[in-house]
């Protein structure tokens, strides 16, 4: 099935004029990209990144655009003539909706919503991993195979920070751990944790998306429930949540920011079992050396750095 993509450039102040004309046109199904909400999202969630791409900021410079799509039939074709007509008649009436520039895309049904997966094929990572895309074969060779279906909201394990942690796990894992991954994702590195040995997995998110998307994942890899548990939540803020997560872990992790991580350092031990440890990756080269004296400073022992890419991993003790 053939769609038409239709994008329609505007203003902040255009937005509800455009929006209000597509809804009479019977076409309510619409994606906004609007620089006054991309800008209120970087402010209101800044502790979970540690820089914003300033290509980014400057491709939503000014930007308002409105994204819809339409059968790529002589339906679909007839509409999109209304909406040439439509627009038209509102540039005549306002001169404040910025160019209101009408570009078209034809794409499949199948491209829309797996052209992505292209770029995802089977990695190895480290001495024993070999991460494998649910929608593709590898011969492991050898290595423990990891397959993973990410889906469009979590990664797959090509970042640098998760190939950093999964090649400190691997060095970690001897058998019969128990685990904790805080900010799990996709469940990545807790399902890897189980896969190279490790007897219990707990992991956790604040994106209620994890629930699916972990337990979808384990069982991919034939990890059942009885080993492996997802809770939703933030246990930096939640103290139910830490007193039922408890402690005794073998190993935690923790995948995320610099901000995150260092809110953790005064708690993760707790967590840990004695001798345990704890590896945390996602950590700028600009914030390395803060995030280490924070870890210091909360009684943890830095055992390994590891660093690619410009991003830093610790293990600790």
């Amino acid at each position: 099935m053939n769609w038409l993509e239709l994008h329609i450039d505007t203003t902040h102040t255009g937005l509800d004029p455009v929006l209000a004309m597509l809804s009479a046109l019977d076409i309510d199904g619409v994606i906004i990209d609007d620089e006054a909400d991309f800008q209120d999202f970087l402010e209101n969630n800044h502790q979970y990144w540690d820089y914003v791409d300033e290509e980014l900021e400057k491709s939503m410079a000014g930007k308002s655009r409105i994204t819809f799509y339409l059968l790529a039939n002589d339906t679909g074709y007839g509409k999109l003539g209304e909406v040439r007509v439509a627009l038209q008649a509102l540039k005549e009436r306002r001169n404040d909706c910025g160019t209101l520039l009408l570009s078209l895309e034809n794409i499949q049904d199948a491209d829309w919503e797996n052209s992505w997966k292209q770029y995802y094929k089977p990695m190895e990572i480290g001495q024993r991993l070999l991460v494998i895309p649910q929608w593709e074969t590898a011969d492991p060779k050898g290595r423990v195979p990891l397959i993973l279906d990410p889906g469009l909201t979590f990664g797959t394990g090509s970042h640098a920070t998760t190939r950093l942690c999964l090649t400190a796990l691997e060095n970690a894992v001897k058998g019969g751990e128990r685990v904790l991954d805080l900010g799990c994702g996709s469940g990545i590195l807790s399902i890897a944790a189980l896969r190279l040995g490790a007897a219990q997995a707990t992991a956790v998110d604040i994106d209620e998306k994890c629930l699916t998307v972990a337990y979808e994942n384990a069982a991919l890899n034939d990890i059942s429930r009885d080993t492996y548990t997802v809770r939703v939540g933030n246990v930096l803020t939640d103290e139910a949540l830490r007193a039922e997560l408890g402690g005794g872990y073998q190993i935690v992790l923790a995948n995320i920011v610099a901000d995150v991580i260092i809110g953790l350092a005064p708690m993760v031990r707790s967590m840990m079992a004695e001798g345990g440890l704890f590896l945390c990756s996602g950590i700028i080269d600009t914030r390395a050396e803060e995030v280490a004296e924070k870890l210091r400073a909360a009684g943890l022992e830095l055992t390994e750095t590891r660093t690619a890419e410009g991003w830093y991993a610790y293990t600790c003790r």
